[in-house]
């Protein structure tokens, strides 16, 4: 990857972390408190200077979503409703859904 900034301990250029590093973790969430790329909220937690915050219910048009294999920008409201970037069909980890709720409000 040579684009895009992603922070916090990644482990490789597909943004996969020290957290999460299987073949489908190549996402990384653009947070709403300070506009930065991070692999994981585990990844903010441990390298950010300040509490994450989440991506509030009307911003779902905004990209922040980050494919790691080609660098295209999802919308939340388009990563939330595929499972492989619409770019270069990448597979994204389904098991990050359960995490949602950490990077944007959910109804």
């Amino acid at each position: 990857m040579t684009g895009m900034r992603v922070l916090g301990p990644t482990v490789d250029d597909q943004t996969r972390c020290i957290h999460y590093r299987t073949d489908l973790d190549v996402i990384a969430i653009r947070f709403a408190c300070c506009g930065e790329y991070y692999p994981c909220h585990l990844c903010h937690a441990e390298t950010a200077d300040h509490p994450a915050e989440q991506w509030p219910l009307d911003q779902r048009d905004e990209r922040a979503v980050l494919c790691g294999v080609c660098e295209h920008e999802l919308t939340i409201a388009e990563y939330l409703r595929v499972e492989a970037c619409p770019a270069c069909g990448a597979a994204f980890n389904p098991g990050c859904r359960l995490h949602v709720e950490l990077y944007f409000q959910v109804a």
